[in-house]
């Protein structure tokens, strides 16, 4: 599959409200059973028909930290960017499944109120969890873009 955005990402933006520079915002690490890749519109995170989270050890749900959101006048879009995690897993076990992708999300409480905004798929995936560190490097273009 490839990257996208879900519905309710897009909801967000177009009602203002979601502060990307300020909101909660976290990294899921979904395995190869999931629909996070095909389910586009789901509007929240307990809504999935399949989650498939990551259940290796060492794995938990990642807090992005560094947001910004730029205008790249270059290219016409919108950049939302976040540091690099490294490691974002300092030793992360085999899961059941490997590791697909990965879905950001707004966190809010629980997984029936947290917002699902966006899957990636590339760079690395999928993998196997080996009890070694996993890096994080965010493109240099940004983690996503709305164009």
């Amino acid at each position: 599959m490839a990257s996208h955005w879900f519905k309710a990402a897009k909801l967000n933006m177009a009602k203002a409200d979601l502060d990307y520079d300020t909101a909660d915002l976290r990294l899921v690490l979904l395995m190869t059973n999931t629909t996070a890749d095909t389910d586009k519109d789901a509007i929240t995170v307990g809504a999935f028909v399949t989650l498939d989270e990551y259940d290796g050890t060492g794995y938990s749900r990642v807090a992005l930290t560094g947001e910004v959101v730029a205008y790249d006048d270059v290219n016409d879009r919108v950049e939302i960017d976040c540091a690099d995690l490294a490691p974002w897993f300092a030793a992360l076990g085999a899961g059941t499944r490997q590791a697909q992708g990965f879905m950001v999300i707004r966190f809010i409480t629980n997984d029936t109120d947290n917002i699902p905004l966006f899957w990636i798929d590339t760079g690395g995936f999928p993998f196997s969890g080996n009890g070694g560190a996993v890096n994080l490097t965010i493109n240099a273009e940004g983690l996503a873009q709305v164009t």
